[in-house]
């Protein structure tokens, strides 16, 4: 729940620069000399890309959630079997033999949404997000028949 408080927090902050850095580019725009448009076009672009970024990443998170739901319903989620630190954080090693279970798994059943589901959650406490992102995104297109590259 705290995460999903702070994703909404930040998605709201980043509205409302969006929505400031436009207002700012409509009013160079509308000084109407070459150089206040060129200028004004440019800040809007900003705002644009940053719309696009939020809306993509928004729409990767609840799939990704959707399918947690859905594997937590199987009763198939990854258990947390890791060894911690006693600070709290994850244990490299442990982290690393998880990972390698993981992905022996998602070989062995390649089509299966679920096993790069888990190969996703692997990474990610493996702390490697490119990684996992795009196990994620796999899963998400495995799950909606979408065509998937080959790993």
């Amino acid at each position: 729940m705290r995460a999903k408080i702070s994703y909404a927090v930040t998605a709201a902050v980043l509205v409302v620069y969006f929505v400031l850095a436009g207002s700012r580019g409509v009013m160079l725009i509308r000084s109407g000399t070459l150089l206040t448009v060129t200028f004004g076009v440019a800040v809007l672009i900003l705002p644009v890309i940053g719309v696009w970024f939020l809306w993509k990443n928004t729409q990767f998170v609840r799939r990704a959630n959707a399918l947690a739901a859905e594997l937590d319903a199987e009763g198939g989620l990854p258990v947390d079997e890791l060894r911690r630190t006693p600070s709290g954080r994850v244990d490299r090693d442990s982290a690393d033999e998880v990972f390698a279970r993981r992905k022996a798994e998602a070989e062995a059943a390649p089509e299966d949404w679920r096993s790069w589901f888990r190969l996703a959650v692997a990474y990610h406490d493996a702390r490697d997000t490119p990684r996992a992102r795009k196990a994620m995104q796999r899963a998400i297109a495995l799950h909606d028949g979408r065509p998937v590259q080959p790993a």
